[in-house]
Parts: C-alpha cells; sequence; structure tokens
C-alpha cells in the first residue's frame, strides 16, 4: 500500500501534463498575470511631467475672496 503503482505514476504524469504542459492553463494564467504587472509596472512609471502636472491649481471663490 505504501509504494506508487504504475497507475499512480501515470495519473501524476497525465496531472503535471495538463498543467504545467505547452498548452497548459497555469502556464497561460502565469502568462497573463506577468502581463497585468508589467502593466501596472509602466502605468506607475508614468511621466509625471505631463501637461497634467505642469498645470497650477484651481482658485477657489474662497481663496479669492482671502487676499
Amino acid at each position: 500500500m505504501g509504494a506508487l503503482s504504475i497507475w499512480h505514476i501515470l495519473l501524476i504524469v497525465v496531472v503535471a501534463a495538463l498543467l504545467f504542459g505547452g498548452r497548459g492553463k497555469i502556464s497561460g494564467l502565469m502568462g497573463d498575470t506577468a502581463k497585468g504587472i508589467r502593466a501596472f509596472r509602466d502605468g506607475l512609471k508614468g511621466d509625471d511631467t505631463s501637461e497634467e502636472a505642469a498645470k497650477p491649481l484651481p482658485k477657489d471663490e474662497k481663496d479669492s475672496a482671502r487676499g
């Protein structure tokens, strides 16, 4: 009972081939995750010197009334 039979080994090989194979679901998910992380990093690197950063903040009517 303690040893693996040929059926156990074949089942493990089939499951591993499905999960980690060339077109397996796990490898596809990891590729999508890597693309998402890369896009997130690119978003964080964005230009801070763009037009929005150069615009002065708008003044409220209250600010202009105070002086």
